[in-house]
């Protein structure tokens, strides 16, 4: 019999529809994957046997009677704990956050994804208020990677991106304020996008203010337009939302691979200044060509934007401020237990006057300008996601690097949350020791639906994607969430 743990959440509604398998019997595969994946790699702050399979049980009733509320009706999620869910402590990876708050709300897309049927299996690790590309906190520990344990899952949405990869849920909510979803996609070898700023609404409102998306982590393009079509849904706490979509993310998949014909795509392999891994450059050259035998027009051409370290600067001033916002009302105690990288930026940040802060965004006004007229000519970016594959787990760069903060290490991710385009990470290989290698696809503003078109294609030209890892074996000391 199959697995139903390995299933994608589209596959999981096909089984559902025809009777060949239950909500409730899919949930108790994942909800006991996911014990062995958190034992495995510390994916999750807490698992909900006793709510999951409830939910499951009333979905499971639903198909019964041929009346599921959605196409993800009975579908395990995770949730990332950024995210508020109803019941349940969202602590953001801090001790300074106290368990016992009264948890009365849902964020929207979790909102969302429940008036959908999901069945929510459990919330995922984060580092400290997300503030780093990496996936550990002093509340937690850290996460590893599904492909090799004592390898970081990237960050900061690592837990979300291990538990999609090993069978603990195919979907997931995660967020990306600098590269948080496409991060953890590429090391871990999964799907993820980073919507148009604004198309999944956000409360509460992030202290990293518009850096700040929800977005969909899946184990393919399909998986991630079926759920991007579910958390898009309206919510009147978010003042900055866009409009609904006027059409199904989903519906424009159809056609697989010659979706791509005709599209223009600037493939950029170092962004003019990047020391991208051979291995890794090798393999997005690949997937790039593919591309172009499936009719795109490619053409290597670099986006026109301003030097890395201008872009870094400006993106620690609004990063580190924010940082600065999120912890401002710490007391000594609760500042002397915070993550030490944590600490350090806050600092920094609470030294930025107004003007500093207003010369960042102008630098940002001007990036978005010059993306603006760069996708007159071009309807994608291709650029590698990272330069690198996974490193060691528990550490900010990786050692030997000569490189302070996870943003130098990050140079392809982080300006489009500056520019607030839509932009997703696919796996199109492995490198010699088999960790996964991301490609990013970049799009206008609003033109998310290009972006998943485009990944959804190679996927079904079976460019992207790489086998599933193992689970590998719980380490002595593991227990459960």
């Amino acid at each position: 019999m199959t697995d139903l743990a390995t299933l994608t959440a589209a596959e999981l509604g096909a089984a559902f529809a025809a009777g060949d398998a239950s909500p409730s019997e899919a949930t108790a595969a994942v909800l006991e994957r996911a014990e062995a994946v958190h034992a495995a790699v510390n994916a999750f702050t807490l698992i909900d046997h006793e709510g999951a399979a409830e939910q499951a049980r009333a979905a499971t009733e639903r198909w019964r009677r041929g009346a599921p509320l959605s196409p993800l009706d009975g579908v395990p999620a995770t949730v990332k704990d950024i995210l508020l869910q109803r019941g349940h402590p969202t602590r953001r990876g801090s001790a300074a956050v106290p368990a016992g708050d009264r948890w009365e709300e849902d964020a929207p897309s979790v909102a969302r994804l429940r008036e959908a049927g999901a069945v929510l299996v459990g919330k995922t690790t984060t580092p400290e208020f997300g503030w780093k590309g990496v996936t550990d906190s002093p509340l937690h520990g850290a996460t590893g990677n599904p492909y090799a344990p004592e390898r970081t899952s990237g960050g900061s949405s690592g837990g979300s991106a291990a538990a999609v990869a090993l069978g603990a849920g195919p979907l997931s909510l995660g967020t990306d304020g600098g590269g948080s979803v496409r991060i953890p996609a590429a090391f871990c070898g999964i799907f993820a996008l980073k919507p148009t700023y604004g198309r999944v609404p956000l409360y509460p409102a992030s202290a990293f203010g518009t850096l700040a998306h929800v977005g969909p982590m899946t184990r393919d393009a399909r998986d991630a337009a079926l759920l991007l079509d579910v958390i898009s849904g309206p919510d009147a706490r978010d003042w900055s939302q866009l409009a609904p979509a006027t059409s199904s993310f989903a519906g424009t998949l159809v056609g697989g691979a010659d979706r791509v014909r005709g599209l223009r795509v600037a493939y950029s392999p170092r962004m003019r200044e990047v020391a991208v891994r051979p291995e890794v450059a090798d393999a997005v050259g690949r997937a790039v060509a593919r591309l172009a035998e499936l009719g795109a027009e490619v053409e290597e051409a670099d986006p026109p934007l301003p030097s890395f370290d201008e872009m870094r600067e400006a993106f620690h001033v609004l990063w580190f401020s924010g940082a600065a916002r999120v912890t401002e009302f710490f007391d000594e105690e609760q500042v002397a237990a915070l993550d030490p990288g944590l600490a350090e930026i806050r600092a920094r940040g609470a030294r930025y006057s107004a003007l500093d802060y207003l010369a960042a965004v102008d630098v940002r006004m001007g990036m978005g300008r010059a993306m603006g007229g760069f996708h007159e000519r071009y309807d994608l970016l291709v650029t590698p996601t990272l330069p690198i594959t996974a490193f060691a787990k528990g550490v900010e760069v990786p050692e030997g690097s000569g490189q302070r903060r996870w943003t130098e290490w990050t140079p392809f991710t982080y300006p489009f949350n500056l520019t607030q385009q839509p932009a997703a990470s696919l796996p199109v290989g492995r490198d010699a020791a088999g960790l996964p290698i991301g490609l990013q696809l970049v799009g206008p503003r609003h033109g998310d639906a290009t972006v998943l078109r485009a990944a959804h294609a190679l996927y079904a030209a079976g460019v992207a994607g790489v086998p599933e890892p193992p689970l590998p074996p719980s380490p002595p000391s593991a227990s459960g969430a």
